[in-house]
C-alpha cells in the first residue's frame, strides 16, 4: 500500500499535469529549467516552487505599500500593487483553470508581474525613465527581470530567485525585439498561453477596480458610466434581472451604495471573464495548436475577447482614460512624483553612501546611476517620502481630490 505522501510526490503531480492539462498548456517536465542547477523538490513542481519563491520575496511584500493609482495613505480601500496582483491572480486562475492551463505558472506570473514597479505607480516609472534616459532608460517589465534575477537575494550560491526560464521570459510580455535579451533569443512570436492569460487578467482586473476606485474618489459618477459605457448598462440589466428591486427606481439608490457598486462591478468583471474563456477556447480550437511550442509560434495572440465584447471593453477603457487616468488630480500627482523621484535621484548620486551598503557595492558593478535607479525602484511610497524628507527637504504638498 502506498503512503499518503506518495500521492503528493513531485513525480505524481507531474503525471497529473500530463493527464489533466490541455495539450497546449506548459508542462513542468518540459521546462528548460533554471540558470543555476538545483536538486528537484520532493513535492513541488518547478512552477509551484517559482510561485512560492515570489510569494516570499521582499519585492513582493513591498507591493503592499506601492501605488496602484492612489497613494497608499489616501484610503483603506483603494487598491495597492499587492491587492491588484492578488486580483490578477484570481482572474488568471479562473480563466486558466477552465482552459486547463498550468495554474501554478499562471499564479507565479500574476504575483510577479508588477514587482518591478517603482513607488508612485506609472508616475514613478515615467519619472525614472526620464532620469535614466542617458543611461539606458527604465522599463518596469525589464525591471521585473532585474528584480528576480539580480536584486532579490535568497541564496549565497547565486543571485536572484533562480526562477524557471519560462517564467522569466514570460515576464517580458511587452518588450520589443530591440530590447529582447540575447539569452532568450530568438524571440517567440507570442508568449505561452499562460502568459497571454495573465496579460488579459491584468487589464480585466484593473478595469474593474479602477471603476470602483474612481467612483469612490468622485472622479466620475454612476450616471457618467450609465451614459458612456455600454458594459456598465449591460451589467445593470443583469443585476436588475437577478436581484429584482435591488436597483429600485430611476435616480434612486439603495441604503448601501457600496454594496450596489460592488455588485455592479462584480457583474462587469464576470461578463469579461466568461467571454474571455469562451473566446480564447474558440481561438485555440480554430488555430489547431497542439503544444505550448505551437502557441509560441502562432502568428497572433490566442487569448482575447470575442468580436462582440471587445468593443465594449475598449469603450470602458477609453472612458477610464478620459475620466480617471487623465483626471487633473492624477496629472498633479505625476508632477509631484517626478519631483520626489528626481530629488532622491540627485541626492543619492551626490551622496551614494546614503544608500544601503549592498546597493553601494552594486554600483561598482553596474554603475552609480543604475544602482541608484534600482534602489529607488525598490522603494515603497512611504519610504521614498521619508527619504526625501531626510535627504532633500520638506515634501512638497500634493493636492488631494
Amino acid at each position: 500500500m502506498s503512503s499518503p505522501t506518495d500521492a503528493c510526490r513531485r513525480e505524481t503531480r507531474e503525471a497529473r499535469e500530463a493527464a489533466q492539462l490541455a495539450p497546449y498548456a506548459m508542462k513542468s517536465v518540459d521546462s528548460l529549467g533554471r540558470r543555476f542547477e538545483e536538486a528537484p523538490d520532493l513535492h513541488r513542481t518547478l512552477f509551484e516552487r517559482d510561485r512560492d519563491r515570489i510569494t516570499h520575496a521582499t519585492a513582493f511584500r513591498r507591493l503592499q505599500y506601492k501605488t496602484q493609482v492612489f497613494l497608499n495613505d489616501e484610503g483603506d480601500h483603494h487598491r495597492t500593487r499587492l491587492s491588484h496582483s492578488l486580483e490578477v491572480c484570481q482572474v488568471a486562475r479562473s480563466v486558466g483553470g477552465v482552459l486547463r492551463l498550468n495554474e501554478p505558472l499562471c499564479e507565479a506570473l500574476s504575483l510577479a508581474h508588477d514587482i518591478g514597479h517603482p513607488p508612485f505607480g506609472h508616475r514613478g516609472e515615467w519619472a525614472l525613465n526620464e532620469l535614466m534616459h542617458p543611461y539606458g532608460g527604465f522599463r518596469h517589465n525589464a525591471q521585473v527581470l532585474r528584480v528576480v534575477d539580480q536584486l532579490e537575494r535568497r541564496s549565497p550560491d547565486h543571485p536572484g530567485l533562480n526562477l524557471t526560464r519560462e517564467l522569466r521570459e514570460s515576464l517580458l510580455k511587452h518588450e520589443t525585439e530591440e530590447d529582447w535579451p540575447d539569452e532568450f533569443m530568438p524571440k517567440p512570436s507570442q508568449p505561452l498561453l499562460e502568459g497571454q492569460v495573465v496579460d488579459l487578467a491584468d487589464s480585466t482586473a484593473y478595469n474593474k477596480h479602477d471603476i470602483e476606485d474612481g467612483l469612490a474618489a468622485r472622479m466620475f459618477t454612476e450616471a457618467d458610466l450609465e451614459e458612456g459605457v455600454a458594459l456598465w448598462r449591460l451589467a445593470r440589466e443583469r443585476v436588475a434581472a437577478r436581484h429584482p428591486g435591488f436597483l429600485v427606481g430611476e435616480g434612486e439608490t439603495p441604503d448601501d451604495p457600496r454594496l450596489r457598486i460592488g455588485r455592479l462591478c462584480n457583474e462587469v468583471i464576470g461578463i469579461c471573464i466568461v467571454d474571455l474563456v469562451r473566446a480564447t477556447h474558440q481561438n485555440v480550437v480554430d488555430a489547431g495548436v497542439e503544444s505550448a511550442a505551437d502557441v509560441r509560434a502562432h502568428g497572433t495572440m490566442l487569448c482575447g475577447h470575442s468580436a462582440e465584447t471587445k468593443p465594449l471593453v475598449q469603450e470602458l477603457q477609453k472612458f477610464l482614460y478620459r475620466r480617471f487616468y487623465r483626471h487633473p488630480y492624477l496629472q498633479s500627482f505625476r508632477t509631484w512624483a517626478k519631483a520626489i523621484i528626481g530629488g532622491l535621484f540627485e541626492a543619492y548620486r551626490a551622496r551614494p553612501e546614503e544608500m544601503s551598503g549592498w546597493y553601494l557595492r552594486w554600483s561598482d558593478e553596474v554603475g552609480l546611476e543604475r544602482a541608484v535607479c534600482d534602489f529607488l525602484a525598490g522603494m515603497t511610497d512611504r519610504f521614498a517620502v521619508q527619504e526625501y524628507d531626510r535627504l532633500v527637504g520638506s515634501v512638497p504638498p500634493l493636492e488631494r481630490p
